[in-house]
């Protein structure tokens, strides 16, 4: 599994993709087609049917995922790559409002999909797995500087880290509400009080 260094401000590469042009496409043909299928079939759908959907042969879908599980854990950690890059490429002229919005609106949705993929994930790994550790560290790492540059700013309160702060998304994502918006009016209660002091 890759190593995270936490002092780097780039998104980590998780993923091990193929180098030849026509590998890759095929591969992120069929990442597409499996995030699509899972989503409207859930996690019955056959290896089969993701591959016509990607316009793939099924020997091409085994040349890069050997089975469902290395398919799902790539997946997995597609999402996280995302989160992270989507942290490196906000803005730090408001470091309060970049924090915010990446919490918000990218921490927040990777969760919500982080939990049906986990929960076929753990079919076949235990919860302390490394897939599951790299994956928080790259958040952490990708967090952090954020979190610093409000702090720096004096936006947001010196005591609190990015550990925390997660925390405190999941949890309020994992709330039951009877709309997104409560959910996300709630979040963003939570997050209001980091501007005060301690």
């Amino acid at each position: 599994m890759t190593s995270i260094d936490p002092t780097s401000t780039a998104a980590p590469a998780l993923l091990q993709r193929p180098r030849r042009a026509d590998a890759l496409r095929n591969y992120e043909k069929i990442l597409a087609a499996a995030r699509e299928a899972f989503a409207q079939g859930g996690e019955s759908t056959a290896l089969e049917e993701i591959a016509r959907r990607a316009e793939v042969g099924i020997g091409t879908l085994y040349r890069n995922f050997p089975n469902r599980q290395a398919l799902l854990e790539a997946l997995y950690l597609g999402e996280v790559e995302q989160v992270c890059r989507g942290a490196a490429e906000l803005t730090a002229t408001d470091p309060w409002g970049a924090l915010e919005e990446w919490l918000v609106d990218r921490v927040a949705a990777y969760i919500a999909t982080k939990q049906a993929l986990a929960g076929q994930l753990l079919q076949y790994l235990d919860a302390d797995a490394p897939l599951f550790a790299t994956s928080r560290e790259a958040l952490w790492a990708a967090g952090e500087p954020l979190l610093r540059a409000a702090q720096e700013a004096g936006a947001v309160r010196e005591d609190v880290t990015i550990v925390e702060l997660l925390q405190l998304v999941v949890g309020i994502v994992k709330i039951p509400c009877s709309a997104e918006a409560q959910r996300e009016r709630i979040l963003r209660l939570a997050l209001d009080g980091l501007r005060y002091g301690a």
